[in-house]
């Protein structure tokens, strides 16, 4: 993009300007409309996500048998919805505004196997291809117990074929752990910016890492090229992949159980406002798709994203989705938000979301930083930085006056993405960091 049509677009959208400053803002999307029209014009439905659901069902007595962290909850990979009462306090006064409404968090952070909320797009895509290989080779049918899938006879198959995957990080771990646990030869494709101790901790498991001293793009493209060439191997595109998009899509029924299991009720007079960090946009995209599939026009999304890297924004604001990148706006692309460091969007999530998101809005590293040593001190939460993005949603949107936002009957569910698979030292030099 030239000077000339750079300054066209800031003409157009002022708003620009403030996120080339790496201003925090809020973006309030103009096409978010009826929640049934936008989700039929995705093409996605309802019966789409309960194809995925049932298989991750289907799935479950495989997990809990390889993966006995699991057993609590009978082989789902689910996380607990927390209330966290004293950081809303820590909020409202730090940024001198009152959030009337409860405010919850959803631990992705603590779900089993892979420590992140990938692991819900990302081990449910694996387990699809694990699942379709095995009926093609008759070693199973859909009404049989799917522990058998720990057997040799499928090691043996799957360890003839291949997974790959370009990531920053978390996706490539939940990738790599379920495909090595199945037995496939899983290469993943990590970026520059992908944290040392997410390559060992793959290498430990089998997996092999290919760094790429550039960004997280250029990790996809040279992943998805490679595969291409060698028809044994399935690619897992971030940026793409309709399976993906679905397993994160299962999260909305879980959520609405949830609520309800805890006594929350959702509805026109008791709306649910929901914060989710952004980096290419598989993982928010999906699991806004699947909220508004339980609660329709009473659920309102925002996307959070670092003022280095907002390349959701950028590409909704302008409509140009992944024809532009954060580079174009003079942006560079660094921040410490592991897996939100993405320069250009999915075009497939951000077209999807046009008639759904609420908005998005952007926080600085050190704003993440300042609120993963709060929710530590007062809730007793290790999180990721990246994990902290969606921690001023409330704030932004009462500010912002999004309608309802500063009501006593909102709730706002901050989506937590991160954190329980960061090695101690590594936490603790974050908490350091967060405190200097």
């Amino acid at each position: 993009m030239n000077e000339t049509e750079k300054a066209r677009w800031i003409e157009k959208l002022p708003l620009l300007q403030q996120i080339i400053e790496k201003q925090e803002v809020l973006w309030r999307n103009p096409l978010n409309g009826d929640s049934l029209t936008g989700i039929a014009q995705s093409g996605i439905t309802e019966a789409d996500v309960k194809d995925a659901s049932d298989r991750l069902k289907r799935f479950a007595p495989y997990i809990e048998t390889v993966f006995p962290e699991t057993a609590a909850s009978n082989g789902i990979i689910e996380s607990p919805i927390t209330a966290i009462p004293k950081m809303k306090e820590a909020l409202s006064a730090t940024y001198e505004t009152t959030i009337s409404g409860e405010l919850l968090l959803k631990q992705d952070n603590a779900l089993p196997i892979s420590g992140s909320i990938k692991a819900r797009g990302g081990i449910y895509e694996v387990l699809k291809h694990a699942e379709t290989l095995a009926l093609e080779h008759g070693l199973i049918q859909k009404d049989e117990n799917y522990a058998k899938f720990a057997e040799p006879e499928f090691r043996n198959l799957f360890a003839k074929h291949k997974i790959a995957v370009g990531s920053t990080g978390n996706l490539g771990l939940s990738i790599g752990i379920m495909s090595a646990k199945l037995g496939f030869d899983v290469t993943v494709h990590m970026s520059a910016d992908a944290k040392q101790w997410k390559k060992d901790l793959l290498r430990e498991k089998g997996v092999t890492v290919v760094e790429y001293e550039d960004d997280y793009s250029k990790a996809v493209e040279e992943g998805r090229r490679q595969a291409d060439a060698d028809p044994l191997c399935h690619f897992v595109d971030d940026e793409n992949s309709l399976d993906l998009f679905l397993g994160y899509a299962v999260a909305g029924e879980r959520v609405a159980a949830q609520l309800t299991e805890r006594g929350t009720i959702i509805d026109e007079n008791n709306p649910l406002f929901v914060y989710l960090p952004c980096g290419v946009g598989g993982g928010p995209g999906g699991v806004a798709f699947g909220l508004k599939l339980q609660f329709g026009d009473n659920v309102h999304c925002f996307f959070a994203e670092p003022t280095h890297s907002p390349c959701m924004t950028i590409g909704m604001m302008t409509g140009l989705h992944d024809e532009v990148s954060v580079a174009d706006f003079g942006l560079d692309n660094q921040t410490a938000a592991d897996g939100l460091a993405v320069g250009t969007a999915s075009g497939f999530v951000g077209k999807k979301m046009e008639p759904l998101l609420e908005g998005c809005y952007t926080i600085a590293d050190e704003t993440m930083f300042k609120l993963l040593t709060m929710i530590a001190d007062t809730e007793d939460i290790r999180l990721e930085p990246s994990a902290l993005a969606g921690m001023t949603g409330p704030i932004q949107a009462i500010n912002n006056e999004v309608p309802k936002s500063d009501s006593s009957s909102a709730v706002h569910l901050v989506w937590a993405t991160g954190g329980s698979m960061v090695p101690e030292n590594e936490m603790e030099s974050y908490y350091g960091m967060s405190r200097k």
